[in-house]
């Protein structure tokens, strides 16, 4: 895990060193082991390393091959890259290191962009090809890792975090991006790729490459699509627990056998992360960390689930790290923690993943964490009913999942962003291009492949890499995605949702941790809007910054502020919190 960054030059001129040893320096804390950079003809390359596959100086980046004139920079890990450098040894290639950046490098030099179609895991990468004086950035297939980019007529920027990018050229445009607007206070936050809430940044789409050549011209292509089609072979209940358990089996060692340092777990006590812990433990992993944060309660809501992650880590035996965080640490952490967001987030549970990886990483390097399982298998209370509505059209999605409709969209914010319902329109044409046999299925594959991107896959990435901490997230493996894609509803809705995962977990975990209900990351401190908490979010949006930026209708924001807590989204988000949490990025990236 590291992080890339890189220009390329459309006017005959030469990149600026300077410019990459700017972006580097906003790069360091994802990647703090060390550090390089590249030079040739109109591409400079700059990368900072988190040592995790050979520790040794034969892995450096940018890692070049003089001969083919091919050089790369790359941030994640390939978990299929023995194979693949085997069957590269067996057409005659040599190497010169024992981890996955030289197989990625070999596999282009044979395969080009079509070496995507053979890379298993989490990517996002550059290639320079100096004999056809083209740059090709890859994402891979549901977004794990992160890649922006900025381009003008004179020059190509790109980083793994947009704070690299705004860093290094004061002439980015950084203002407001009316479209994306509209998507992050309907989709809580998300803005699917190419847009950001910045104008002048864009970001690589997951499944997708793009080939930059040296007179300013692109190229875009899709290389994965996700279908939802049934299997012809009709398979039963324990066809499918079985098959889930294999491919989940799977998933969970290749990403610890990857790995030249210890690998933990991020253990909340639901069985996501229970499962990791299980299957970790039944494949023989020997003293494995596992890690549990939790928080004060508040009168209406415990702050921690450490009964559940504590049972587990008894029952399998493992090294058990929980950290219970006073109340008075988190309102402190929060500017901190939206300054390493790469765009803005409403989560608030960001915050307790950040201050969980500051501790974590200074016990391991690599954890594994539980994301994606929910939206791979069914698991949240939205998907019955839009399962069951008979709304036609867009509205049997929003209805159940937007966070305010078009109408309010306006009284929100200042009339200068009014226009047409855009989200509406993108998910529309975004949930009908898929292949499906129901439309459940569709609604799943568009959250996996495009809102999981941005929320929260995104937000683990940022928070654990604030720390040089690598996560890796066994419920997005590809082939688990394709196979839980062609499962039937009735295999994921029941029982509360993941029905096939708490099918598999009965007499694995405990039962405590099986029958429990449906729980939400708890953080009773921000979750209701009041005292300090409250006050917070008043400097935030009545500070001079904020007026003058002028993006909210001021009627509505005092509105929101005289009743908080009466105004939630159809998720149960605050929508003061919506406001406040876009405002203070803003503060902590665009105007210091």
């Amino acid at each position: 895990m590291c992080g890339i960054c890189g220009e390329l030059r459309f006017d005959n001129t030469s990149p600026n060193p300077d410019r990459i040893e700017q972006m580097k320096t906003k790069l360091e804390q994802r990647g703090p082991d060390s550090e390089g950079s590249y030079f040739n003809d109109a591409i400079g390359l700059g990368h900072r390393r988190l040592a995790i596959i050979d520790l040794s100086n034969k892995a450096a980046q940018p890692m070049v091959d003089e001969d083919k004139g091919v050089a790369l920079v790359f941030n994640g890990t390939i978990y299929n890259y023995p194979e693949l450098r085997k069957e590269l040894q067996g057409l005659g290639y040599e190497f010169k290191s024992s981890g996955d950046t030289e197989v990625i490098l070999k596999a282009f030099i044979e395969w080009g962009a079509d070496c995507l179609q053979r890379l298993h895991g989490m990517f996002a990468f550059a290639i320079w090809d100096a004999c056809k004086k083209e740059l090709l950035v890859a994402r891979d297939r549901v977004g794990i890792k992160p890649l922006y980019f900025s381009q003008t007529d004179q020059r190509l920027l790109f980083a793994s975090n947009t704070q690299a990018l705004i860093h290094a050229d004061n002439a980015i445009d950084k203002n407001i991006d009316a479209a994306a607007l509209h998507n992050l206070f309907s989709l809580h936050a998300v803005v699917p790729a190419p847009r950001t809430i910045l104008k002048g940044i864009r970001k690589v789409k997951p499944a997708h490459y793009m080939v930059f050549k040296q007179d300013g011209r692109v190229e875009e292509k899709r290389y994965w699509t996700l279908t939802a089609k049934r299997p012809d072979k009709k398979m039963s209940e324990q066809d499918w627990v079985e098959a889930v358990r294999t491919s989940l089996k799977k998933s969970v060692e290749r990403r610890v056998k990857i790995a030249d340092v210890p690998v933990g777990v991020l253990l909340s006590g639901g069985i996501d992360s229970s499962l990791l812990v299980g299957l970790l433990a039944e494949a023989g992993a020997k003293d494995l960390k596992t890690f549990s944060v939790g928080f004060e309660d508040q009168p209406e809501e415990k702050g921690n689930e450490f009964e559940y992650s504590d049972a587990v880590a008894e029952h399998f035996n493992t090294e058990h790290h929980r950290f219970l965080v006073p109340n008075s640490h988190v309102l402190p952490k929060l500017p901190e923690a939206f300054a390493h967001m790469a765009e803005p987030m409403f989560g608030q549970d960001a915050v307790a993943f950040y201050l969980l990886s500051e501790v974590v990483s200074k016990e391991v390097k690599v954890v594994q964490s539980g994301q994606g399982a929910d939206e791979v298998f069914g698991g949240y209370f939205w998907y019955p009913r839009m399962h069951e509505s008979t709304t036609p059209g867009i509205k049997r999605f929003s209805d159940e999942y937007f966070d305010r409709d078009h109408d309010e969209y306006l009284e929100t914010v200042n009339s200068r962003f009014h226009g047409e319902d855009v989200t509406s329109q993108m998910m529309a044409d975004l949930l009908d291009g898929i292949e499906a046999d129901e439309y459940l299925d569709r609604v799943l594959a568009a959250d996996v492949t495009t809102l999981i991107v941005d929320d929260p896959v995104k937000r683990v990435d940022n928070m654990t890499m604030a720390w040089g901490l690598e996560a890796r997230v066994p419920f997005l493996d590809q082939e688990l995605i394709e196979l839980a894609a062609t499962m039937p509803p009735e295999m994921k809705l029941p029982n509360g949702g993941k029905h096939v995962l708490k099918e598999m977990s009965r007499g694995f975990l405990p039962d405590s941790v099986v029958n429990r209900t449906k729980a939400y990351f708890p953080m009773p401190a921000l979750k209701y809007v009041r005292g300090e908490f409250l006050e917070f979010m008043k400097e935030i949006l009545f500070c001079d910054a904020a007026r003058q930026r002028g993006l909210f209708n001021p009627a509505y924001v005092e509105k929101l502020m005289k009743n908080p807590e009466d105004y939630l989204t159809r998720l149960q988000g605050s929508k003061l919190w919506h406001l406040a949490a876009l405002e203070l990025w803003l503060q902590q990236n665009i105007d210091t």
